[in-house]
């Protein structure tokens, strides 16, 4: 009879975990995060149909009625559809790691020589997988249909890693509600009720000009509408105006604040 030990090399020295093991773990959480996927592709589902679908009924439905044909309407959709899937689809750390609190996984990575940090750091680099699916499925769909980005290709793929980075920061907030909330169906359901009016009181799918006035002082005041004009700016006329500042200055907020916070919860339950 044998006993399974580890190599020194991945023992912590005097009880703490060095800066090298830490990444070396992320990257290890990371992995099994796409093992997840790869097993549990259903996990996808989101980011794969809600880019067609959703493009699909605005498109036709939509189209003519606010711009007159589907080729004028399109340039206004794609970034607009873009944004909604894409930050819908980043309120799965939030789920997915209620979910792991849930079955005690958390409490088997504790006893384990790796960084506590770990299991949350790889969660959240594994979402870049699900945001580019997204962006690319989304953009697909647009050139299908018609949808011809004046900007060029280097723009589109500018704006499709905004998108990406910014979902990444709303992430963490709710990443943040993953750690306070006691049931996974909790957090999706507050995740909602977060995203809808955000999404849909912004100028993703219709003009501003269109809404009342009181609405269209929301609008503009709306974090996801400076995003959404910023991607139209960089994939429509190749420029980056007001908004692209503004949103970088919205992530950084996100993060500053909802990092930290989220971070300090998951020290004291994991």
């Amino acid at each position: 009879m044998t006993t399974a030990t580890l190599p020194i090399s991945t023992l912590p020295v005097n009880g703490k975990i060095g800066l090298r093991q830490t990444i070396r773990n992320t990257l290890t959480m990371a992995y099994r995060a796409l093992l997840k996927i790869k097993h549990t592709p259903d996990q996808l589902v989101d980011v794969l149909l809600q880019p067609i679908l959703f493009t699909l009924m605005f498109t036709f439905i939509f189209g003519g009625a606010i711009s007159g044909s589907i080729e004028n309407y399109l340039p206004l959709l794609i970034p607009g559809i873009l944004v909604q899937t894409i930050v819908s689809a980043s309120l799965t750390t939030g789920v997915q790691l209620r979910e792991d609190m849930e079955k005690g996984v958390f409490n088997r990575f504790k006893s384990l020589p790796m960084a506590r940090i770990a299991p949350l750091a790889g969660a959240l680099i594994t979402d870049f997988v699900r945001y580019g699916i997204a962006t690319s499925i989304t953009f697909a769909m647009g050139f299908l249909l018609g949808y011809r980005p004046e900007a060029g290709a280097l723009w589109v793929i500018a704006a499709g890693l905004l998108a990406m980075l910014s979902a990444w920061c709303v992430s963490w907030i709710f990443a943040f509600l993953g750690m306070i909330m006691r049931t996974a169906q909790s957090v999706q359901g507050v995740s909602f009720l977060i995203l809808m009016p955000l999404t849909f009181m912004s100028n993703a799918f219709v003009p501003v000009e269109t809404m009342p006035g009181f609405m269209q002082t929301i609008v503009r005041f709306n974090p996801v509408s400076h995003l959404v004009t910023a991607i139209r700016d960089m994939t429509n006329t190749g420029q980056i105006g007001p908004d692209f500042w503004l949103t970088l200055a919205g992530m950084a907020v996100i993060v500053l604040i909802f990092a930290p916070l989220t971070v300090n919860v998951y020290k004291r339950q994991a």
